[in-house]
């Protein structure tokens, strides 16, 4: 079991794609598509002995927000739909690994696929209670000083809200708690470090960890690999 601060958005390609998500066991078939809400613990396998094959992105929730201007993140609570508007706004990213989108296009697809999730979980068209500008404040406060410890109080100065009222925008509009999205960027960078060499001790100090063994913790926690076995298994995908 695993969990990451972006939505994971996929398709099963060939076999049954099995996972536990939100207390149950979802199954996948081919043509399916996959939408995993930020946050939430899961894991995957193949749910028969034949295997399976499957493409997926990962979408930070800041972008569909860019496109839903501060609407609550859409969700859809069984993981796995067959609704032909969400396999027709992913067509365009879920394509090849080494197939390359422009800039625009990439745009245009991700725009397309929050409108798309919106519209099939039923996202109201009003904004939640809540303050946009001060989670965003606060996820723009996160991303300058990630590699240091951030203590509520300065994220209270630099929001202008009191710490419970902001952990309750935060989880409204970016679908994580502030502290577990100020780990995944630490994550980020120890991953981008990783591929370029950096030890293991490098990487943790340099992005903000107490130690090695603390960043060790909470990469297997979030994505269910160690640092090393992610490193052998990224390391195969770039060469490709």
């Amino acid at each position: 079991m695993h969990r990451h601060d972006t939505y994971a958005i996929g398709r099963t390609l060939a076999g049954v794609q099995n996972f536990n998500y939100r207390r149950s066991q979802r199954n996948s078939l081919p043509g399916n598509t996959i939408v995993l809400h930020p946050d939430e613990a899961h894991d995957g396998q193949a749910g028969t002995d034949d295997g399976f094959k499957y493409r997926m992105i990962y979408v930070e929730p800041a972008l569909f927000q860019d496109v839903l201007g501060g609407r609550a993140l859409p969700f859809l609570d069984g993981g796995v739909t067959t609704d032909v508007r969400l396999a027709a706004a992913t067509a365009t990213l879920l394509q090849h690994i080494g197939h390359t989108l422009e800039p625009l296009e990439q745009s245009d697809a991700l725009a397309e696929l929050a409108h798309a999730l919106a519209a099939v979980a039923g996202t109201p068209a009003r904004r939640p209670a809540g303050d946009f500008l001060a989670a965003r404040r606060a996820r723009d406060y996160l991303h300058v000083n990630c590699a240091r410890v951030v203590t509520l109080d300065e994220l209270e100065a630099a929001t202008g809200r009191d710490r419970w009222s902001l952990s309750h925008d935060f989880r409204t509009f970016y679908g994580t708690s502030p502290y577990r999205y100020l780990t995944m960027r630490r994550l980020d960078t120890v991953r981008r470090m990783l591929l370029a060499n950096t030890s293991l001790a490098e990487a943790a100090a340099a992005a903000g960890f107490a130690d090695q063994s603390h960043m060790t913790r909470h990469f297997t926690k979030t994505f269910g690999l160690t640092p090393g076995h992610w490193l052998r298994v990224a390391g195969g995908i770039q060469r490709v």
